[in-house]
């Protein structure tokens, strides 16, 4: 194979004897996995807002975003259950650019994997120590889901990863809720396939090992918009959307019918002030038809500190350096304004 070995890495076990969660982590995940899974199956009223950095770029920012998240959850808590994003590892369509702290701890440095796995262990850690947030991350490696098993509460798979097995198949093996995105040229079949394999058992090799999954009943859609042949952004949260996605979730006969609206990616355009404009509209079309209703468990913002986007090297704490996000002020007001709505 044409490859450049550069080193070993620890395996899971090593990592999670390094940096082990304590009985009082282990019992604060397991219970907020309880209460989101109570919300998947229809049996908590309250709605999911899985919000955070597009990518977890820097750790004292990013459990500052989480801390003032904690002081906004005590106020919507009859209402909202917030899961603050760390996503560590970011697909990357053209293999270029910053791939997250996995990779790069530091975004201006070599990579480092090795050192990538013990800082998002430990940024996770911090998390749910300093600030009693579970938090979500992207599943964009299969087998490195091993090294967090023990701290996630939320696990997306992406819209260029929706359609491979494996991702497919250790969703099936995961007690947490698992957000499968439509893929990026839309087809909704694919996303629902996803799903349907996620909910179901299966025996596949995993980490050098036979392993066998009884499947996930929580296994769920992400729709996050699309973009057609000509490459143009096109949404896919109207009511329409919901609507058609309800029934399609009845034909299949899946358990948990629920979708999580990502409110930025293709559905905004990009634009991350649209992403409270959005979250409202799907609000209404809540009100509107019951089955929308109890299909929608929720929203995906990508918000930080600071408005916008910045390049590597500039330097602007709290801003993003992968997409644009929404500023925390007004990510504030959309939570406030969110929970009054419902």
């Amino acid at each position: 194979m044409n490859m450049i070995y550069h080193q070993a890495v620890s395996t899971p076990e090593e990592i999670k004897a390094r940096y082990p969660v304590t009985p009082e982590i282990a019992e604060t995940v397991q219970a907020r996995i309880e209460a989101q899974q109570a919300i998947f199956r229809g049996e908590d009223p309250r709605l999911l807002l899985i919000v955070g950095p597009c990518s977890a770029d820097n750790e004292e920012a990013v459990l500052d975003y989480i801390a003032r998240l904690r002081r906004v959850q005590e106020a919507v808590a009859e209402r909202i259950f917030i899961v603050p994003r760390i996503y560590t590892g970011k697909p990357r369509t053209t293999g270029e650019g910053y791939m997250g702290p996995l990779h790069q701890p530091d975004p201006e440095a070599r990579t480092d994997m090795m050192k990538g796995l013990l800082a998002v262990r430990k940024m996770h850690m911090r998390a749910v120590a300093e600030t009693g947030f579970t938090c979500a991350d992207e599943m964009l490696y299969p087998e490195n889901h091993a090294y967090l098993d023990d701290l996630l509460a939320y696990v997306a798979v992406g819209a260029r990863s929706v359609e491979n097995q494996q991702h497919r198949l250790t969703a099936s093996g995961l007690e947490v809720p698992v957000g499968m995105k439509n893929p990026t040229g839309g087809d909704i079949s694919v996303m629902m396939n996803a799903i349907l394999a996620a909910q179901r058992p299966h025996t596949f090799l995993y980490r050098g090992m036979e392993a066998e999954t009884p499947g996930n009943p929580y296994a769920h859609a992400i729709l996050r918009g699309y973009t057609d042949k000509h490459g143009t952004p096109m949404s896919n949260y109207h009511y329409e959307d919901l609507a058609r996605l309800s029934a399609l979730y009845a034909k299949m006969g899946l358990a948990n019918p629920s979708v999580i609206v990502d409110c930025n990616h293709a559905n905004s355009g990009k634009n991350p002030l649209e992403q409270p404009r959005i979250l409202r509209e799907v609000l209404s079309c809540r009100r509107w038809n019951g089955d929308v209703a109890r299909l929608v468990k929720g929203f995906m913002v990508e918000s930080y500190i600071e408005d916008g986007a910045q390049k590597i090297g500039e330097g602007v704490y709290g801003k993003s350096i992968t997409d644009a996000c929404l500023g925390w002020e007004k990510t504030e007001r959309m939570i406030y304004d969110m929970a009054e709505a419902l």
